[in-house]
Formats: C-alpha cells, structure tokens, sequence
C-alpha cells in the first residue's frame, strides 16, 4: 500500500515505515498526521484519486529527528571589477517515519457540522439573487418606489445592499 501525500507544498511517494525529510514540522507531539492525500493505492490493486484531495485519508507520522540539509552555497562575482561574495545556507528538515495510512474512515478533528441557517436568512439570499439579475434601471425604479433618497448615485452593488 502507498499514497501520494502533500507535505510543507511538496509532494511524496510515501508507504509504511518510509523514512523521509521534509521540511521542518512544528508539534508539540512525536505523532504527526497529514490528511492532504492526493492518492492511495492498496495492496489489492485499487486505487483511489483525490479531487483534488482523498475524503477521509490520513497518514500518521513519528518525528524521528530534526536536522539540517546539505549547505548549498551561492557565490556571486563581477568580472574585473574585484566584486566576490560567497553565501552559505543549511535549510532544517524533520525526518520522520509513515506509522500507518489509512484509505478511508478517519475522524475528520477540523471538520463540524455547518450551522444551520434560518429560514429568514435563506429567503433574503433568494431575495438578493432576484436583484442581482436585474438591470441597474430596474433596481432605481424599485428603489424610488420604496422611497429611497440618494439612489440616482448609486452603483448596482450598493443598490442591492439598499433594497435588501
């Protein structure tokens, strides 16, 4: 089994008990989880694509270490003109181990019910809908109908927030 997981804007080839650096992760824990799955593949041949992500895929991680890349350094330099410098860089990885990856029925923690809506709130957006697809002379004639003042200078977004 393997899957295809964004990890810091990068994206692994990962399966159980890989060990891979990636860019530093910060937790307070050992126990890292990643539910950006792009794919998973099971040990049956199937396999699932994310749109763009997999619903309910999550990978566990331990944090084995943190440490330092190879130094890549950038040298600058104008010919002829004595102008040389010389930069160094280490970027810091976390190397960690895949404990498990899971294809599907993991609790989802960031995700709640959304709240529900009243009905009042649903009819005033069916309501700025209908004004959205008239024309700006029709929404001056509602507006001076309803006895608005000011609505000549009106644009069509301010007009619909008036009679709305």
């Amino acid at each position: 089994m393997y899957a295809i997981v964004e990890i810091g804007g990068h994206q692994y080839k990962v399966a159980e008990n890989d060990v891979l650096f990636v860019d530093k992760q910060n937790s307070g824990d050992d126990t890292l989880t990643f539910d950006k799955v792009l794919l998973v593949k099971d040990d049956n041949g199937n396999v699932n694509i994310g749109k763009p992500v997999v619903e309910g895929a999550e990978i566990t991680a331990k944090l084995l270490d943190t440490v330092k890349a190879d130094k890549v350094l950038v040298f600058k330099k104008k010919r002829r003109k004595g102008y040389q410098k010389l930069n160094g860089h280490r970027q810091v990885m976390s190397q960690i181990q895949i404990e498990t990856i899971t294809a599907s029925g993991a609790t989802a923690k960031k995700k709640e019910a959304a709240p529900k809506e009243d009905s009042s709130s649903k009819s005033e957006e069916a309501a700025s809908v209908d004004l959205s697809s008239k024309t700006v002379a029709e929404l001056k004639d509602m507006a001076k109908e309803q006895g608005l003042t000011g609505y000549s200078s009106m644009k069509k977004a301010e007009l619909i927030e008036a009679l709305s």
